[in-house]
């Protein structure tokens, strides 16, 4: 019995214990639940004390219940949203001649095939997309050549969804450059900002409409700067163009390339097939001097020259003699391989053979200085040309014409 009465005792004792705990336990338990409530309500009163309330934020949502947090943002984001308007969708279409293969016409094939040979019509409508940029409020837009190049109806599409007829005030396929005009006001415009001033390393955005996804954004960075047509395959254009490793696909074309500021500092242009990361623009101190001539006049009146030329290298050199016996003693300078008939050169008395060694008293290595001699010289004026002819020195003066079309 007295076993049994202190079995009793202690299953007491334990109860009682047991129910301390529990009450300590829901104590803490509430006290937390009751701090995390004061806290919450003390934090905008997140969580509703009662039904009704909680029914009212449900139906009626209250702005001062929702904390404010910023957008996240970089610099791309913040240029995106101030250049992104400005650039437009190009969409230009031609008609053109469908040939028909001779042998479908001829009677003695018909015999045979009779109604089976498919009708092929005469005409067919060849269509392209491209990009461009605003640069005044009342509608001039910036894009390429190639962009509207044969066009016979040009379109324009804002990001704001409107679709107008655009009107081509100039093309100048030397410098893949061009202006169309929409009949609008007040639109958006872009900021040009200074390419002589671009560093190798420096951020690139280039926004655009590539492969038919409209306002497409892609960034890099200024890969190269002074890249010559030749160079990347483009040998007809003069253009000293920007290289970067942004991302550039077909449609991209004449859209602008945009430095960290939002300022465009060039106009994509092109890219060479099957490389990646390589992707080229008009510097933007280019393309505004050809913009202002063709909103001028509709034109652009290239300096021209007349020769085929090559700097000179120890390879040249080797090729000279292995393939025409001719033994070159220079090591310096630009050789003119072959003058136009009838050009500016000819009737200056150049000659095939003639080593360019300066010009103005400029000391020249390579056939892009010539270039960009001749390009910076107006029409009619004259160049001053120091030469090796035959081993012998020469001086020539020789008169800038103008590029035949």
């Amino acid at each position: 019995m007295k076993k049994t009465h202190n079995s009793r005792s202690n299953y007491k004792t334990n109860s009682w214990i047991q129910k301390a705990f529990a009450s300590l336990g829901l104590m803490v338990l509430g006290g937390a639940v009751a701090l995390s409530g004061e806290y919450l309500l003390d934090s905008q009163s997140l969580i509703a004390s009662t039904p009704e309330a909680l029914e009212k934020l449900t139906q009626q949502p209250n702005k001062n219940l929702v904390a404010t947090i910023p957008a996240p943002t970089n610099f791309v984001t913040e240029v995106v949203q101030k250049v992104g308007p400005a650039v437009v969708r190009i969409n230009a279409s031609r008609t053109v001649q469908t040939r028909v293969p001779p042998i479908f016409n001829d009677p003695y094939f018909r015999q045979f095939f009779g109604d089976r040979i498919p009708q092929i019509p005469n005409e067919r409508e060849e269509r392209g997309t491209g990009s461009g940029f605003i640069i005044s409020t009342d509608g001039v837009i910036l894009t390429n050549s190639h962009v509207i190049d044969g066009a016979d109806k040009v379109t324009v599409t804002l990001t704001d969804g409107r679709t107008l007829p655009g009107e081509v005030i100039g093309t100048d396929p030397i410098t893949d450059m061009a202006v169309v005009k929409i009949a609008a006001q007040n639109l958006p415009t872009v900021a040009l900002g200074n390419s002589e001033q671009l560093q190798i390393g420096e951020w690139a955005i280039a926004i655009g409409n590539p492969l038919g996804l409209d306002n497409t954004v892609t960034t890099g960075i200024i890969s190269a700067t002074g890249r010559n047509s030749s160079q990347i395959g483009v040998g007809d254009k003069r253009v000293d163009f920007i290289q970067t490793d942004a991302a550039i696909n077909p449609g991209n074309s004449g859209g602008p390339l945009l430095n960290s500021r939002g300022e465009v500092i060039g106009i994509n242009t092109a890219i060479i097939r099957n490389a990646q990361g390589l992707g080229f623009a008009i510097p933007v101190n280019t393309a505004r001097d050809i913009a202002q001539q063709l909103i001028a006049k509709g034109r652009v009146d290239h300096a021209y020259l007349g020769i085929r030329m090559t700097a000179l290298t120890p390879e040249i050199k080797q090729r000279l003699q292995a393939e025409r016996n001719i033994n070159l003693e220079e090591t310096e300078g630009v050789l003119i391989v072959e003058v136009m008939p009838n050009s500016p050169a000819a009737k200056s008395g150049l000659r095939a053979g003639d080593i360019i060694t300066a010009i103005d008293r400029q000391a020249i290595y390579t056939a892009s200085e010539v270039q960009k001699a001749v390009e910076n010289t107006e029409v009619g004026q004259q160049l001053s040309l120091e030469l090796i002819r035959q081993g012998n020195p020469l001086n020539l003066d020789v008169e800038v014409g103008l590029l035949p079309n």
